[in-house]
């Protein structure tokens, strides 16, 4: 069975800096390309980034690119969304995701394998 449990969330100032981890069991990492999604309430669940299962094709949604990387080490089995320059838009939950298959994809309904969300809060 394969599992994916996020953590690192936390309440920051506007302008910081935060690195939420997801952690994968068995060999997830080296047989499915990874997602990261957000969800505030009352809006609808948005794609943040994703990797492909080779660790490049790394991509990001428009309203963070710049400040939001992605990377993952498989020896870890540990994948990172490392947010830097955090403003209260960014406050919501986040999710990590995964799907069989080398590519990553922006829609959520791909993904069969989903973490429990770890909280991120961004006060002004």
């Amino acid at each position: 069975q394969v599992e994916l449990v996020e953590s690192g969330g936390g309440l920051v100032q506007a302008g910081g800096s935060l690195r939420l981890s997801c952690a994968g069991s068995g060999r997830i990492f080296y047989t499915y390309s990874m997602g990261w999604f957000r969800q505030a309430p009352g809006k609808e669940r948005e794609f943040v980034g994703g990797i492909n299962r080779s660790g490049g094709g790394i991509n990001y949604a428009d309203s963070v690119k710049g400040r939001f990387t992605i990377f993952k080490d498989n020896a870890k089995n540990t994948m990172y969304l490392q947010m830097n320059n955090l403003t209260p838009e960014d406050t919501a939950t986040y999710y990590c995701a995964g799907r069989l298959g080398g590519l990553t994809m922006k829609d959520g309904s791909a993904y069969r394998t989903w973490g429990q969300g770890t909280q991120v809060t961004v006060s002004s």
